[in-house]
């Protein structure tokens, strides 16, 4: 559809307009204002006037300027190429705006979000004449050297369809026609590899399915404690310098997903900057290529438009769902969603709604749930399997997680990674609070853990958790009275959780063993160390010092164990596992006599 004027501006309020003179224009329709070309969306229609939120700075906007109407939604460009580029809020590739403009964002600049003149290598997976549906792979092309990247019929078209022609392999632009399909009146429609779809709008499925799966991290105190399941949702709480970056860009290099979308949302410049540097850096641990093979960035810092970093999360998903309906599994960084939350209290203010808690707008809880709801394990149109997992850093002011935004995300997911201010400064890493937190899907991926662990992990993640919770009585009982009141067998306890919180629960981010753990490893760290309590409960009860127990050799070897076993070696901790198995035994034999 052309572009037509469809109001004068009225009002200038920051990224928020006033329109008059309304005319054909429809809710959430993207326009562009001024002949400076500025993005804005409708966000309000009141009979012949409108609101309209502009994703762009505002200055220079003036009363009397004509807005012009598309026809269509904010929407955004999925197509070969999206992989390794770095957007804006709204899609807007930052590289090839820098050709453009320079260091600085120009006002009004237009930008094909991927490539309109590379040539991709299609290879047609159907041939013509074949009976086709909406979601259906028509073929691929090879995105990275990670990716495939499977062309698709938009979802758009319903009913059955045909494909009348198809292109031969070869080189084409995302522009050119690959194929024809008509529809049961004999309709003819052309298809590119490129397609568009609006922001707000969940891509269709099939159905949804159940989490069953883990998302393997790398992080011993998630997967093992508190495990997420591909498909799922988490939050990530924590006070400033507590390390929720930092813990989202390990799970983003380690994790086992097929994609990763990076949402930089009204973060600090400096630390959107250290991403931009590093991932290109970075390799990935499976295939030994570039992180970036398999990630797309949006970086919208807290000094781009307030607007833009609203809609930057849905521009993340939307991505995050087009990899999905290809049968990927994709895990999306938000950091952070608080930030969002900012700006949708700026707008709202500005358009003079009424404000609910901490000012906040009444629909926070609704635009929350719309964006989580989003995740989950699919069974996509073209029948494939999918899953987008949804990781979202939340920054309440002063650490305090009962704020609006916390509490009310925490209503939307189904587990929870709480960051401990006290564990940060003692640079415990990752700072994740094994009290605070929880994960809901412990039951849907029990069966995947158990069959990695021969029917072990279940049980012995409830016996830790346990030993965990006493650990936490017998503290404050030691607070009052001092350890030298609690008998060895309590002492004992003390000893075995601290041992597990530094040889378990933290790991070291800049050592080449210790900031990835694999599932092998984890599964025999967490037997050995419950081993050594069953052996030393033992030893103890037969008159055995807990002083002499503590000293043991292979004690300080276990404590070792996740600098000097690999994940290659695992084996390593069963031969451990005898050692403490002999030495308990020595140890025993003396007080026996």
């Amino acid at each position: 559809m052309q572009e037509r004027i469809v109001g004068k501006v009225k009002r200038v309020n920051g990224p928020v307009l006033t329109i008059s003179g309304i005319t054909d224009a429809r809710m959430m329709e993207l326009v562009h204002v001024s002949d400076m070309r500025i993005v804005g969306e409708i966000v309000k229609l009141d009979g012949d006037r409108a609101t309209v939120q502009v994703y762009e700075d505002a200055t220079g906007i003036a009363p009397g300027d004509n807005v012009y109407g598309s026809g269509m939604s904010l929407s955004v460009e999925l197509g070969p190429g999206l992989i390794g580029n770095i957007y804006d809020g709204i899609q807007r590739p930052l590289e090839e705006i820098r050709t453009v403009s320079g260091d600085f964002i120009g006002k009004g600049i237009e930008v094909p979000a991927v490539s309109h003149d590379k040539l991709w290598h299609f290879v047609p997976s159907l041939e013509a004449g074949s009976r086709v549906q909406r979601g259906v792979i028509i073929g691929t092309v090879q995105e990275t050297e990670r990716v495939e990247h499977r062309i698709m019929i938009p979802p758009q078209y319903k009913g059955e369809l045909t494909l009348s022609s198809i292109a031969a392999e070869g080189d084409y632009k995302v522009t050119d026609v690959i194929a024809q399909i008509e529809d049961g009146s004999g309709r003819s429609y052309p298809l590119t590899m490129v397609q568009h779809w609006p922001i707000r709008v969940p891509r269709p499925v099939q159905d949804h399915l159940d989490l069953k799966v883990p998302l393997i991290t790398g992080l011993r105190v998630i997967d093992t404690l508190f495990p997420l399941s591909k498909g799922g949702t988490v939050a990530i709480p924590g006070g400033f310098g507590t390390g929720k970056t930092m813990t989202q860009h390990s799970i983003a290099q380690w994790c086992d997903a097929d994609i990763i979308v990076y949402i930089g949302c009204g973060e600090r410049g400096n630390e959107m900057t250290d991403v931009l540097r590093e991932f290109p850096n970075l390799i990935d641990p499976r295939t030994g290529l570039s992180l970036m093979q398999r990630t797309v960035l949006i970086a919208n810092t807290s000094n781009m438009p307030v607007s833009a970093r609203e809609a930057s999360i849905y521009t993340g998903i939307t991505m995050a769902e087009y990899y999905r309906d290809m049968g990927y599994n994709v895990a999306i960084m938000a950091d952070s969603t608080s930030r969002w939350a900012e700006a949708l209290r700026e707008l709202s203010g500005r358009m003079e709604e009424m404000p609910a808690e901490e000012g906040f707008p009444a629909y926070l809880p609704t635009r929350i749930a719309q964006f989580y709801e989003r995740a989950g394990h699919m069974k996509n149109l073209n029948g494939s399997d999918g899953s987008v997992s949804v990781i979202g850093a939340v920054s309440p002011p002063g650490g305090d997680f009962s704020e609006p935004v916390t509490q009310h995300t925490k209503r939307f997911v189904r587990a929870f990674w709480g960051l401990d201010r006290s564990l940060a400064s003692a640079r415990h890493y990752p700072a994740i609070s094994w009290l605070d937190s929880y994960s809901e899907y412990v039951d849907e991926v029990r069966d995947w853990w158990n069959g990695h662990s021969q029917d072990k992990w279940a049980e012995n993640r409830r016996r830790i958790m346990e030993l965990l919770q006493k650990e936490v009585r017998l503290q404050q009982i030691v607070k009052l009275v001092g350890p030298d009141a609690l008998p060895d067998s309590q002492n004992f306890i003390l000893e075995v959780c601290s041992l597990f919180k530094t040889a378990f629960l933290q790991q070291n981010a800049f050592d080449d063993i210790d900031r990835y753990c694999s599932v092998e490893k984890q599964v025999k760290m967490l037997a050995i160390i419950l081993r050594y309590y069953d052996l030393g409960s033992e030893a103890i009860s037969k008159g055995v010092p807990l002083v002499k127990v503590r000293r043991l050799q292979v004690v300080q070897d276990i404590a070792k164990m996740r600098f000097t076993v690999s994940n290659d070696n695992a084996d390593d901790i069963d031969r451990l596992e005898l050692r403490l198995e002999r030495s308990m035994m020595q140890l025993g034999s003396l007080y026996d006599e």
